[in-house]
């Protein structure tokens, strides 16, 4: 059954998460029911791309009426394709909402335990990671495209999460809406990166087409990694959704040629 679950126009909630703990917004957003002009049309969130600033906050503040969640509430990454992943306080809260210049610079992950704070990470085409510790109201959400999944991003917010002393068994983790095996071809020189991360994994996540062209699952390479990790196979929830393939539903960076917008992944505990 697949774990996202669209509720509106807009987004996508993990509806195993937040049925059972109802103060808990998880999910993924579409492209659909922004105010952004081609080529970011309509729900871009993406400060970088080149859409207009005050256009992108407009959206943002549509999504956080809808969710319940106040945009100074939110908190953003300039994210680079690599591990720095930042523990979140509520003296955060703001950075990176309303200008891309004072969001988290260098970074790809956050995680917190406390209420009121909205973690997000912009994407189209990359992994969302979502991670979760019920028992220790832990959560946590991280951003894989192929070089943050080839320097194990994933296990690093596994790390983390060891750090507040959870035992990888006890996390929940979701593995949401990017591009899929079949849409997306990597050289030798992306696979050779990941081989190194799959030392001793038996499954591989990449199919060989033709001469120096694979055929790479990304979503499949984290869970594989997180498996290895510790984090049990049943506690790994995955989506059926690419971003490619619905295009008509999502941004995605490959099928649109570089010019499109960002979705977003977000992870918080509304405040009581």
């Amino acid at each position: 059954m697949e774990p996202f679950v669209q509720k509106d126009q807009s987004f996508f909630l993990i509806d195993e998460w937040t049925n059972k703990y109802p103060d808990l917004v998880a999910g993924f957003t579409t492209k659909h029911g922004g105010l952004s002009k081609a080529p970011y049309e309509s729900l871009n969130f993406g400060f970088h791309v080149g859409d207009d600033g005050n256009t992108v906050v407009q959206n943002r503040s549509i999504l956080s009426k809808k969710l319940g969640f106040p945009l100074n509430q939110w908190v953003g990454a300039e994210q680079i394709h690599q591990t720095k992943i930042q523990k979140i306080a509520k003296d955060s809260c703001g950075r990176g909402a309303f200008l891309y210049e004072d969001s988290f610079g260098q970074t790809d992950g956050f995680y917190t335990s406390e209420n009121g704070i909205f973690l997000s990470l912009v994407f189209a085409d990359c992994v969302p990671l979502y991670f979760f510790a019920p028992k220790q109201r832990l959560i946590g959400i991280a951003h894989a495209g192929w070089k943050g999944t080839a320097a194990g991003i994933g296990v690093e917010m596994i790390n983390h999460f060891r750090q507040e002393g959870i035992n990888p068994e006890e996390i929940l983790a979701a593995i949401g809406p990017s591009i899929c095996g079949k849409c997306y071809i990597v050289d030798e020189r992306v696979i050779s990166l990941l081989q190194n991360k799959l030392v001793g994994v038996e499954e591989k996540p990449y199919n060989l087409i033709k001469e120096n062209q694979y055929q790479l699952s990304l979503p499949l390479a984290n869970k594989l990694m997180l498996k290895a990790a510790g984090v049990k196979e049943e506690n790994i929830i995955n989506t059926n959704l690419c971003t490619s393939c619905q295009n008509e539903l999502f941004f995605s960076h490959r099928k649109d040629k570089g010019q499109t917008g960002r979705m977003i992944s977000f992870i918080g505990w509304k405040e009581a």
